[in-house]
């Protein structure tokens, strides 16, 4: 007599289970994800196209001579940014930028970069309370830094020389908004740079020690060659910082008279676009800073990858 096998219920629902278990795992990273890409979609990816599409249109005046029909928008082609390109100020904007960023870039990288090699000396005390010092800074907000800043250089209220020091002159406020930038970000980037040193192997110092080796040349010809990629990032971010100078200098603006409504490009199209109620003109020179922040970015990161590979070789 043959003898069958009746499949068990559990059984048979257990491949259907494990389907429904598979599909709710698969779908928890879409939606814990969701919220971020909603946000990104409605508050940058949507104005940014909606900012390209003003940047090629343009008001059109009906009515005749008197004016009387109401403005349509009309297609202008490259009549925006050929204008943005033609005007001096613009230029002007960017190599007074150009200036802050020559001032503040290097020291940005330079601090961040002492710091987080002196946190990590081997004889150093106190490090949890300096690091949070230098980190202070950054939780400032951008506009209240600037403005702490601006009493600490008017000679009326000024402790570090003042009256002394022409801080919001021609020359001077290069300086001075370059220093506000640099200690508003230099923080995070300290950060950064101490983590990477924090995540290197202690065999490798501790086999320099053996060699003889000090400390500034532990720092100096181990770490930074194995932190040159924090350092390149931290280049990239400083470099992306300059090209989007703003609160600073528009704070300091009602202080200093060398500050003027076009100090930077972001002022530049805040102005065109608010005081010369040029929206078109100001989509057209948003995007071309988008390209250049692009430009830059790339450089910068090619650059920093060859350094870090010549290094490493």
């Amino acid at each position: 007599m043959a003898i069958t096998h009746e499949a068990s219920p559990t059984s048979a629902l257990a491949p259907n289970a494990s389907r429904r278990r598979r599909r709710r795992t698969s779908a928890l990273p879409v939606v814990l994800v969701a919220p971020a890409v909603i946000l990104l979609a409605v508050f940058l990816i949507a104005p940014a196209i909606y900012a390209i599409d003003l940047s090629f249109l343009h008001l059109k005046i009906t009515g005749g001579l008197l004016g009387t029909g109401k403005p349509k928008e009309v297609w202008a082609g490259l009549a925006n940014y050929l204008a943005t390109l033609g005007n001096s100020e613009f230029w002007a904007s960017l190599g007074r930028m150009v200036i802050v960023a020559v001032i503040g870039v290097p020291a940005t990288i330079v601090l961040s970069t002492v710091f987080a090699l002196s946190l990590d000396v081997k004889r150093a005390r106190l490090v949890g309370i300096t690091r949070l010092a230098i980190f202070l800074p950054y939780a400032v907000p951008g506009v209240v830094a600037s403005l702490l800043w601006g009493f600490l250089y008017l000679p009326a209220t000024s402790p570090i020389g003042g009256k002394f020091i022409d801080y919001f002159g021609s020359t001077g406020v290069f300086f001075s908004v370059a220093n506000v930038a640099v200690w508003g970000v230099v923080g995070f980037n300290m950060v950064i740079i101490y983590t990477a040193v924090r995540g290197l192997s202690p065999e490798l110092f501790e086999a320099a020690e053996l060699d003889g080796a000090s400390e500034l040349q532990i720092a100096l010809r181990i770490k930074l060659p194995l932190i040159l990629p924090a350092v390149t990032m931290v280049a990239l971010f400083s470099v992306i910082g300059a090209l989007q100078l703003f609160n600073e200098p528009t704070t300091l603006k009602p202080l200093a008279n060398a500050i003027t409504s076009t100090f930077s490009p972001l002022m530049y199209v805040y102005a065109q676009a608010n005081i010369n109620n040029d929206i078109y003109g100001g989509a057209a020179t948003s995007f071309l800073l988008i390209l250049m922040t692009v430009g830059l970015a790339v450089l910068v990161n090619v650059v920093g990858r060859r350094i870090s590979g010549r290094e490493t070789k």
